[in-house]
């Protein structure tokens, strides 16, 4: 039988992640045994202390393990973190140090939304790729400039290190990790029971791009008001550049270092950002809303808007505005 350890860390908020992947695989156990076969999993919460508690003692959890006491195990799964990120790596270097010796004893590690954080801190993640709550995008990136950050994907899979995006999307990694470690069936039975949308792979409609501007380039960030100020223009790089009397190829150096993106990128994500909203709230039509963000190709504004949600513009106001179900464009 296999071990699975689903870790507690120390000072932490998060209750659901905990419950619902310990639910989740104890259910694909018990469908496992229904169809003849033994337990795949022997399954352990495991932690540096007694009891941790949750949410200001409104719950706590009672650890089966101290992480001292598994000398081996096959899957760790790394729960997601509250908010204070840098104090949650301070406060579990001993189940840092854990994780990092088990992964190079051959254990595997998944990490739910920012857990990505005690993940990350581990060392094992320079140089691969990584997903993570949108939303703990700009503070990943500077805690971590050594990890190749997708805060579009839903999972990444790398090395027998697994990684997904924010809040409740981790049921989409659970169900990746029944389907990976049991059989398809076996998943598409537990997405039934939990009535998990299966095979989604992206948490790109769900974002909401604010701007990354935790960063100490100044000339950058008057780059960034101002394309902001500019929504319904056309702005090459070359006017930018000019505009701040920056050459283009430093321009474009500076504008990726202190935001993740090129000044191409982040014009489009601020542009499609302003679309979002305005077919979440109003019934403009497609047109109306492409040429108030700069665009006069229908196509390319489709392409662009499918590209960063993951969803055509009609499709996303379908999803997100009521009044269009009964709206004929």
């Amino acid at each position: 039988m296999k071990h699975l350890t689903i870790v507690v860390p120390d000072g932490q908020n998060n209750l659901s992640s905990i419950i619902g992947a310990y639910k989740i695989f104890t259910r694909a156990n018990q469908y496992r045994v229904n169809t003849g076969k033994e337990e795949l999993f022997k399954i352990e919460l495991a932690g540096v202390s007694k009891e941790v508690n949750f949410y200001e003692g409104l719950f706590s959890v009672k650890p089966h393990v101290h992480i001292a006491a598994l000398r081996k195990t096959d899957l760790i799964i790394i729960p997601s973190l509250n908010h204070n990120y840098q104090e949650a790596v301070k406060g579990n270097q001993l189940l840092i140090n854990w994780i990092e010796n088990q992964y190079k004893s051959g254990a595997e590690v998944a990490s739910i939304c920012t857990g990505a954080f005690l993940l990350a801190s581990t060392g094992l993640l320079d140089g691969k790729n990584c997903s993570t709550h949108w939303a703990a995008a700009d503070n990943f990136r500077m805690m971590f400039p050594k990890v190749t950050l997708h805060a579009d994907q839903l999972i990444t899979d790398e090395y027998g290190i697994y990684t997904n995006g924010g809040a409740y999307s981790f049921l989409n990694l659970m169900i990746y990790l029944v389907e990976k470690y049991y059989d398809r069936q076996t998943a598409i039975f537990c997405s039934k029971v939990f009535q998990i949308e299966i095979d989604r792979q992206s948490q790109s409609a769900f974002t909401i791009f604010t701007g990354q501007k935790m960063h100490s380039d100044e000339m950058v960030r008057k780059a960034q008001d101002y394309i902001e100020s500019k929504l319904d223009e056309k702005i090459s790089v070359e006017h930018l550049s000019t505009l701040f009397s920056v050459g283009r190829r430093n321009f474009d150096r500076r504008f990726i270092k202190a935001t993740g993106n090129t000044p191409v990128e982040y014009t489009q994500r601020v542009k499609i950002e302003s679309a979002k909203k305005t077919f979440e709230t109003t019934q403009k039509t497609i047109s109306e809303v492409m040429y108030a963000v700069g665009y006069s190709d229908l196509k390319a504004f489709r392409e662009v808007f499918r590209k960063i949600t993951g969803l055509s513009p009609l499709e996303y106001r379908q999803k997100y505005n009521k009044e269009s179900l009964n709206y004929i464009q």
